[in-house]
């Protein structure tokens, strides 16, 4: 089994040939009927390194397949441009959309990428031309290690034609877009609102009481522009998080927040909690953001489980009250933020205050 240009590589052979279908998926179903035979599956490269390994080890059970890996992609790649992998990012973008990039565009980055097919190669380019980075230097790599190898570095902005399957690139990142930080706290202007976010100074704050760790999940009450959730989940690649928003404008556009910043997997829930909560998979981590009340807190008390983190921030005076009490009933730390910026008063500066945050972190 495999794709048809694997098995148009192949010698003559007594053996059935079976190409593998699109998509991926609908191979699994055939792959497990032929069990009990002596079958073998080709795919490029490492097929563990964004493969199709783990896809078929996951579908058989362990002592039914054997691995035989090849040098990856990403290994000729690196040979190819003198890179060392450790020091380079590595991204499959043959089955996720290009704004997958887009956390990892900043001057002098490099990364490796495998493209779905010859036309990403433009699709690729024109990606980083509208971001800003238009000035990065993009080597096409097709077909590598094989008889129709070709190497072909371009502008991105002078775009790229004519390329053909199997396909990679090489990127050095060059240009003047907006970069998203590593650091908790990125800039308002990287998500779109209507005046409900969480700002910039705060949204640090509460990122740091929630504290994010590798592989967990978060929920995110009261979503407004998503960016707890997405901040959440670029903090690494394992983190999942479930955004709830009960008004459909905002919902969609956490949506289109989490897709413009390649966080496509937050996944959205349209509703007003605690009714939508019943059916989601258990969070390590609660962000209350909107819609807090007792009835609320007294919910996620009673189902989630002992040891659950929870932040919850409050600006009206009830909501105030509501912590403050919560907090003298259940401990945790009580926290007040005070922001104030330099703004014109007059021919001078002054300063302008917001509205006071409290905030509320301890565990259910």
């Amino acid at each position: 089994m495999g794709a048809p240009r694997h098995l148009d590589l192949l010698p003559d052979l007594a053996a059935e040939r079976i190409a593998w279908p699109v998509p991926f998926a609908d191979g699994l179903p055939i792959l497990q009927r032929l069990k009990g035979q002596r079958v073998v599956a080709l795919a490029s490269g490492d097929p563990f390194w964004f493969g199709a390994g783990r896809v078929i080890a996951e579908a058989l059970t362990p002592g039914e397949w054997r691995a035989l890996p090849g040098p990856s992609t990403f290994s000729l790649a690196a040979a190819r441009m003198g890179w060392g992998i450790e020091r380079t990012t590595c991204l499959g973008l043959h089955a996720a959309p290009l704004s997958s990039l887009r956390p990892h565009l900043a001057p002098g980055a490099r990364l490796l990428v495998l493209l779905r097919d010859g036309a990403a190669a433009g699709d690729l380019c024109a990606y980083l031309s509208a971001t800003g980075f238009g000035e990065s230097r993009v080597t096409l790599l097709e077909a590598l290690g094989g008889p129709r190898e070709r190497v072909s570095p371009v502008i991105a902005d002078a775009g790229a034609a004519d390329i053909a399957h199997p396909v990679a690139a090489a990127i050095e990142v060059a240009g003047d877009g907006p970069v998203v930080t590593r650091a908790a706290g990125r800039e308002d202007a990287l998500f779109s609102n209507d005046g409900q976010i969480t700002k910039r100074p705060v949204r640090a704050l509460t990122l740091s009481a929630l504290a994010p760790r590798p592989g967990e999940r978060l929920w995110d009450i009261g979503g407004g522009s998503g960016s707890i959730a997405i901040e959440w989940l670029l903090s690494d690649p394992s983190m999942r998080a479930i955004s709830i928003e009960p008004r459909a404008d905002r919902a969609a556009r956490i949506r289109e927040n989490a897709a413009a910043l390649g966080m496509g997997r937050l996944d959205v829930i349209e509703g007003r909690a605690p009714d939508v909560l019943d059916d989601l998979d258990a969070p390590h981590a609660v962000f209350i953001g909107g819609g807090l009340s007792r009835a609320l807190l007294d919910t996620l008390a009673e189902r989630l489980t002992p040891g659950t983190r929870l932040v919850a921030n409050a600006v009206t005076l009830e909501s105030e009250a509501l912590l403050a009490d919560w907090q003298a009933k259940r401990g945790g730390e009580l926290l007040r933020i005070e922001l104030s910026e330099a703004a014109p008063l007059g021919t001078k500066r002054g300063w302008r205050s917001h509205y006071p945050v409290v905030q509320w972190r301890g565990a259910l």
